[in-house]
């Protein structure tokens, strides 16, 4: 029996989602560069909601989703969606004030690779997630590594926020236009966060403010619209493998923006775990979106 032929449209839609998806990683990762540098004078958290805010109240001006209409499971996905965003988010940026941007990123990928192992049925999988623990060993435990308890703690907490998200969001995205659930999502986010945010605003010089709102347009309301597009014209596998460009991506952002470099041995890590994942998911037909 002879290679099935794919089709010269689902060839296209491929291609165009692995864009998306690129201009989402450099735009995700960019922000988390930009954000840190307001770390030592606003402080993680704070610089993680108000951009949040900055993102929710963008999304809603430019998408006005509907609120009527919605059923229960709908509210709910929207809900959960959007409260672990918001942790998934504080959680990063709190590692990236404690270790090296690109691998708290690499950690933060372990959690999509964890729910596609979940679902796999094959030794195959387990052996790319031992593979990926093995890079993860890389990074943090070689001579020159970047293990930090609190670092990891928090990179790890942003990596079972991700997994959770992984489970919500083909649910909200593939609801009504996909658009309308995400800003709603981000609004929920954002009035979680409200508190810490409002209580930070005039705390922020008109310059940070600036970098905040570039942050929100390049790390949230780009990223997250183009990642929802994607997967709506091909495969949530397809989008999940993608997905793996994210720790490299963090590495050679964070090297440009905030002159940030890592051994040649935690390099190897980070590529490692990229590679581990990617087969990982894809093997396993998992469903990752950022």
């Amino acid at each position: 029996m002879g290679k099935r032929r794919i089709p010269r449209s689902e060839r296209g839609h491929v291609m165009a989602a692995a864009g998306m998806v690129m201009i989402g990683s450099l735009g995700i990762q960019t922000a988390s560069s930009l954000s840190a540098s307001l770390f030592d004078a606003l402080g993680p958290i704070p610089v993680s909601s108000m951009r949040m805010l900055v993102a929710a109240l963008v999304m809603l001006a430019l998408i006005r989703p509907k609120l009527a209409g919605r059923s229960k499971d709908e509210w709910l996905g929207i809900v959960v969606y959007g409260l672990t965003m918001a942790a998934m988010n504080i959680c990063l940026y709190s590692a990236i004030d404690r270790i090296p941007m690109g691998v708290a990123v690499t950690l933060e990928f372990l959690g999509p690779c964890v729910v596609a192992l979940a679902g796999s049925h094959h030794w195959r999988e387990g052996l790319c997630a031992v593979v990926a623990l093995a890079g993860v060993g890389l990074i943090s435990f070689t001579p020159g590594g970047y293990f930090n308890p609190a670092g990891y703690l928090f990179a790890l907490g942003s990596a079972f926020c991700f997994g959770l998200y992984t489970l919500f969001a083909d649910k909200v995205g593939k609801t009504g236009t996909g658009l309308d659930g995400l800003a709603l999502s981000v609004t929920v986010a954002a009035l979680a966060t409200l508190p810490v945010s409002v209580s930070h605003v005039a705390h922020a010089t008109p310059a940070q403010w600036g970098v905040i709102a570039a942050s929100a347009v390049l790390g949230v309301a780009i990223p997250y619209t183009m990642d929802t597009l994607s997967g709506r014209i091909t495969s949530a596998r397809v989008v999940g493998t993608l997905f793996s460009i994210d720790p490299a991506m963090s590495v050679v952002i964070a090297a440009l923006i905030l002159r940030q470099t890592i051994t040649p041995t935690a390099m190897l890590g980070v590529i490692v775990v990229s590679v581990a994942g990617a087969l990982l998911v894809w093997a396993s037909g998992g469903s990752t979106e950022r």
